[in-house]
């Protein structure tokens, strides 16, 4: 067991743990973060998807101290204090863009990283981001449209 300080969602955290315990295991069973989820396990289907230091991340893999002294966002840190959603959580919302559920914390946050890299990224560059992440729902058209209307917002 080791002491690792991680800034989760802008809250600093300080917890005893093994430090090769898997980033998404801490969010989810230690601080009780149920944005990322577990898909496959070997970082192939982005499920479990973060944004680590402004890059999306997959974090079921990813060893807790390779996070120490990073700033950890999941699908739950992407709203404003005041409960306004982020433009790409809202257009999801409002393109019905969401079935099943299984892809949604990948594609969002995925999108999110795409869209603080570049706002006005095309259709294929976000296509192309997007290409990890298993839907099985076939909602990718909704998951565009609602990606390029975040894009404008």
């Amino acid at each position: 067991m080791k002491s690792i300080s991680l800034t989760v969602n802008g809250t600093s955290q300080t917890l005893e743990l093994d430090p090769g315990t898997p980033l998404l295991y801490v969010l989810r069973e230690e601080l009780e973060l149920n944005g990322p989820k577990f898909g496959c396990g070997l970082q192939q289907c982005g499920a479990c998807m973060v944004i680590l230091d402004g890059k999306a991340t997959p974090s079921c893999v990813l060893p807790v101290a390779a996070a120490e002294g990073k700033e950890v966002v999941t699908l739950e840190g992407l709203a404003k204090e005041d409960g306004t959603l982020h433009p790409v959580q809202q257009a999801f919302l409002d393109e019905q863009a969401a079935q099943c559920g299984y892809c949604l914390n990948g594609m969002v946050m995925h999108a999110v990283s795409v869209l603080d890299e570049n706002p006005a990224a095309g259709e294929e560059e976000i296509r192309e981001a997007l290409d990890i992440n298993i839907c099985r729902c076939g909602t990718h058209s909704r998951i565009l449209k609602a990606i390029l209307k975040a894009r404008k917002s």
